[in-house]
């Protein structure tokens, strides 16, 4: 696979989403769980799809419970928390894993593609995430302690003609 493009997942529905069909928009994509203590970013992501999304950004959530099982609801029941709790209206994708043997395969090429601090390939946490460029190219991996507003600068700079 060569771009994110190339890589289809599951809408937390279930419906299958081909990620090509945001071919030259940038996207911003995150692991994120309802019971951890960066849970609170996705107020600060739903702002970031309402700000950005009409200018071609695209954030997609991908919630995983690889960390302290900090997502174990099912996928019903976790779109209802992000609902309920964050107004979250970007698209939510089917709970999967970002590390080891059952890792999404798009998990394990932004990893690939992004190592972490001293080249770890492994999502350390919830709510790490990944800037792709309207080429689909990774352009930044972000720590789960980087708040989606600290981000805005490199939001700007993609989606800038």
């Amino acid at each position: 696979m060569s771009s994110a493009y190339d890589f289809e997942a599951l809408s937390i529905t279930g419906k299958k989403v081909a990620l090509s069909q945001y071919k030259g928009q940038p996207m911003l994509i995150v692991n994120t769980a309802s019971a951890c203590g960066f849970t609170p970013q996705f107020a600060g992501l739903e702002t970031l799809h309402e700000t950005y999304g009409k200018k071609g950004l695209v954030v997609l959530g991908f919630p995983c419970n690889q960390f302290g099982a900090q997502d174990a609801g099912n996928n019903g029941e976790i779109a209802e928390f992000c609902q309920l709790n964050y107004g979250v209206s970007f698209p939510m994708m089917s709970k999967i894993d970002v590390n080891g043997s059952n890792a999404h395969p798009l998990y394990q090429w932004m990893a690939a593609e992004a190592p972490g601090l001293l080249g770890s390939k492994a999502i350390k946490w919830n709510f790490t995430k990944f800037l792709i460029g309207r080429d689909g190219q990774v352009l930044k991996r972000y720590a789960p302690t980087d708040t989606p507003q600290s981000m805005t600068k490199d939001i700007e700079a993609v989606l800038a003609p």
